[in-house]
């Protein structure tokens, strides 16, 4: 039977948000993501010349092998071959298929619940546009009905293909290639390993590079560490372990280990966006695209050419790095969540980093640490070097998309910015920015940007102000508001 991509989306409710496919694993039964997986390789067949060749890996989360077992299914099904790379890091696979031009897709969630999970995918010359979304969406596809069950389930299920290791050990070797194997030699690295699919990958990255590495807090429990919204939990453990053990920073990662988390010696995790412009300064970036959410430490900082705000999200931040690519010109992109894009490939002491256009959780935080070990200082000095803004954000979970639009749309209609707000932010509305939900920038200093979450049922804010204490307070008061918007 033929079956269009566009009608199982709206049947199954799983669609694409700011990053792939994602929904609630219920919803994502094998037929979902067999008919994902068949239309986007259809898809690369028309738009891409590539080998009839596709890479698989996967995060940790209970869901994950199933689905791994549809995409093989599809790819048997179309008669392309399937290499399975195992359980690896976002980047991993993205760079594999980019050094290999093969299509490539990671089942992953990322940093939400177990109960939901995701497919990631990227064509052979890198991550997905908003076009090519598009392009796998208006896809149709032939396939026998009869493989599945009434409940969308696989009858029979193949086996995984053995793993290809080739995909973890160039990612692992890609570091201590460029930075060498004494960058981080002499520091002494916690490393919280929690469900993150990449946690021991991290460990051997570090020691190639030549810390002292001591990991902690492991699970074999999925747990959903959003590093936009760092649990209490995760904040009392970084502290708990730095009282009791010596480390110069403690790295981390979300499920996928495309988001960093890099904390100071005392267990403070730093903001996404202010790792990424140490990281930026650090490697010597010269032109970055990041979200309209982010830090304006950017800007204050006086550090870069050129400086491109995007819409929040991976593609768009991809596109807003095309747009600043010239001969000679370093550029890369960051977002709030700390992932760390590289558009050009960086030379340093004869050794090239070769870019990588997606989302990466490694390279700002060994680029930040190598650059303090580097400079004789440690992480809070290079911290104080930036200009004093600080940002926070969080978000109200289980909080319906149409209701958070409808409330965005009322507010920009009827200019509701200093009613509700301008007691919270001590000033009047004095700018407004739309690129991504609605950012208003009070005369005060403070900054509250509204935004309803692209891949859950989540109400997002953020916030800045010129210092912690204030950008806390600040987020506090708005989330109160926008939880009575609940009813």
């Amino acid at each position: 039977m033929s079956v269009a991509m566009q009608d199982v989306m709206k049947e199954s409710g799983v669609a694409f948000g700011t990053s792939g496919a994602r929904g609630l694993v219920s919803a994502m039964t094998d037929r979902v993501c067999y008919v994902y997986a068949r239309s986007f390789i259809k898809y690369c067949e028309a738009s891409y010349k590539c080998d009839h060749t596709i890479a698989i890996a996967g995060d940790l989360r209970p869901s994950t092998e199933r689905i791994l077992k549809a995409l093989v299914q599809a790819g048997n099904d179309a008669n392309w071959k399937v290499i399975y790379c195992g359980r690896i890091p976002s980047p991993a696979i993205a760079l594999y298929g980019l050094d290999k031009h093969l299509a490539t897709i990671m089942v992953t969630g990322s940093h939400i619940p177990a109960d939901r999970n995701g497919i990631k995918f990227n064509h052979p010359n890198g991550e997905i546009t908003k076009a090519d979304e598009q392009g796998i969406v208006s896809q149709s596809v032939d396939f026998d009905e009869a493989l599945f069950g009434a409940d969308g389930m696989l009858k029979a299920a193949p086996a995984l293909p053995a793993v290809e290791a080739e995909a973890e050990e160039n990612y692992v070797k890609r570091y201590p290639d460029f930075f060498g194997k004494d960058a981080l030699s002499g520091l002494t690295l916690g490393v919280y390993q929690h469900s993150a699919v990449g946690r021991d990958i991290v460990v051997r990255v570090l020691e190639s590079l030549g810390a002292c590495v001591k990991p902690f807090g492991r699970s074999e429990k999925f747990v959903p560490v959003d590093t936009e919204a760092i649990r209490k939990e995760d904040e009392d453990l970084a502290r708990e372990f730095t009282h009791k053990d010596f480390v110069d920073a403690i790295f981390s990662t979300d499920g996928d280990s495309d988001r960093p988390l890099l904390s100071d010696d005392v267990g403070m995790w730093l903001r996404g966006d202010v790792l990424g412009i140490l990281a930026a300064q650090a490697l010597k970036i010269k032109r970055i695209a990041t979200p309209v959410s982010c830090n304006t430490s950017l800007e204050k900082s006086g550090s870069f050419e050129k400086i491109c705000r995007t819409r929040i999200g991976s593609p768009y931040v991809i596109a807003g790095m095309e747009s600043l690519v010239e001969e000679g010109a370093t550029v890369a992109g960051y977002e709030a969540n700390g992932g760390f894009l590289l558009e050009t490939d960086l030379v340093r002491n004869g050794r090239t980093l070769k870019a990588l256009p997606t989302r990466d959780a490694l390279l700002p935080m060994i680029a930040v640490m190598a650059e303090a070990r580097a400079q004789k200082m440690c992480l809070v000095d290079l911290l104080k070097k930036l200009p004093r803004r600080f940002t926070l954000s969080d978000r109200l979970k289980e909080f319906p998309t149409e209701i958070s639009k409808a409330k965005i749309a009322e507010i920009a209609e009827k200019k509701l910015g200093d009613a509700l707000f301008g007691d919270i932010a001590c000033g009047k509305v004095q700018n407004i920015i739309t690129v991504d939900g609605y950012r208003m920038e009070f005369d005060s200093g403070d900054i509250i940007h509204l935004r309803p979450s692209g891949n859950a049922p989540e109400f997002r804010c953020y916030v800045e102000a010129d210092n912690r204490n204030r950008a806390a307070d600040l987020l506090a008061k708005c989330l109160k508001v926008m939880e009575g918007w609940r009813k």
